[in-house]
Parts: C-alpha cells; structure tokens; sequence
C-alpha cells in the first residue's frame, strides 16, 4: 500500500513539475498543454490519495 502511494504522490510532484515548466523554445507552443496535464495530474492522484487515505481509516475501525 505504501508503494502504491508513493508512487501517486510522485506523480503528482510531476504534475507541478509540468506546470512549472520553463519556457524553452522548442516547447513554447506546448506550454498550455502541458499546464493543463499538470492540472489534471495534481487533481487526479490527489483525489486518489484522499480516498485511499479515507478506505484506510475505515478499514481500521
């Protein structure tokens, strides 16, 4: 499980990293492409992580 979780939370450090994305001219066109799949990345695993961390807790009790 906690790999499991790891592996969420780096993708959603990817998806900062998306979002912060310097402007390099090759890549310049692309620039609001990639803030949006860093968006949804971000909302994505975090809405995952919430309802693992949530099943877990009520798995407990």
């Amino acid at each position: 499980m906690d790999r499991l979780a790891n592996l969420f939370l780096a993708c959603i450090l990817a998806g900062f990293a998306l979002v912060h994305l310097p402007g390099i001219s090759f890549l310049a066109g692309l620039s609001s492409f990639f803030h949006v799949v860093g968006a949804l990345a971000i909302l994505v695993f975090s809405i995952v992580l919430l309802f693992l961390g949530v099943k877990a807790l009520f798995n407990k009790v």
